[in-house]
């Protein structure tokens, strides 16, 4: 398996390996990289639905599609469908289902269907971040948490479209989306390494300080976390797959092509509960 680091510590191209036909240890390797490298590319796979499905299981544990959008269809529960005909844009810097109490370990995005051009996506390095700040604002947000509200963006869609049942998630249906509290700085399970944990999409406020605090530190740290360094951004092609660590990345999804049409796939590994400094 061949590495083309897209930076030093951050993003990779991956090649010589058919991820539908990979052997156990050429995956092991892709599970040792997503972790080192946080995301990964693949070009020229040949993955369904169907495949896309069976590579998650044999890579982890897979969730629901979502905590409230259903899949794909009834064969696929697993298979998250961006469809930008269906109002599936993710243009909005966030980290996949921070909402929930145990966000997803990663996640597999599939090119389905590309516009002519645009629709690029975005990584940001969560952890290279937290480690270019300045030692007394590192200290500093070692002590927060974060609120992360789903309701913003899917508590409508829970109520009106899925009639107040959403899909299971860790053992329950999601009949409602409660706010929950993660540490501002994660710690990596697997490497110990600490990392921003906080988004535009989900997050709403810092824990135990004022409004205007609370807007002002998390404006310092989302544009610290989407500072040209610390972001890779990927040209979709057909046959284009993207993996990445969810603990360690945040993406945007350009929304730039117009009214052409762009379908992505995606599957999330289950996570677990984030672990802050302290």
């Amino acid at each position: 398996m061949k590495l083309d680091h897209l930076g030093p510590r951050f993003g990779a191209d991956v090649h010589d390996i058919d991820l539908d036909r990979a052997t156990d240890d050429e995956l092991a390797e892709v599970r040792a990289a997503l972790v080192e490298h946080k995301v990964l590319f693949f070009a020229g796979q040949q993955l369904d639905d169907d495949g896309q499905v069976r590579l998650g299981r044999r890579l982890g544990e897979l969730t629901a599609s979502h905590p409230v959008v259903g899949g794909v269809d009834e064969a696929h529960p697993e298979v998250y469908a961006l469809d930008s005909a269906d109002n599936g844009f993710a243009d909005v810097w966030h980290t996949d289902v921070t909402f929930m109490p145990r966000p997803p370990l990663g996640s597999i995005l599939r090119a389905v269907t590309l516009p002519p051009s645009g629709g690029d996506t975005n990584w940001a390095d969560s952890q290279l971040a937290y480690e270019s700040l300045s030692a007394p604002v590192r200290h500093f947000a070692d002590q927060l948490t974060a609120v992360h509200d789903g309701n913003r963006e899917f508590g409508y869609y829970l109520a009106q479209r899925r009639g107040g049942k959403g899909s299971v998630w860790d053992g329950e249906v999601v009949t409602r989306l409660d706010p929950v509290e993660h540490p501002v700085v994660r710690v990596h399970p697997e490497t110990g390494r600490r990392g921003l944990f906080v988004n535009p999409g989900f997050t709403s406020h810092i824990v135990g300080v004022s409004e205007a605090e609370s807007r002002g530190i998390l404006d310092l740290l989302y544009a610290h976390l989407t500072k040209p360094e610390h972001i890779v951004r990927h040209r979709w092609r057909p046959g284009d797959v993207a993996m990445w660590d969810n603990r360690s990345t945040a993406h945007y999804a350009n929304r730039d092509y117009g009214t052409a049409h762009r379908v992505m796939h995606r599957i999330t590994l289950r996570g677990d509960a984030p672990v802050g400094p302290h």
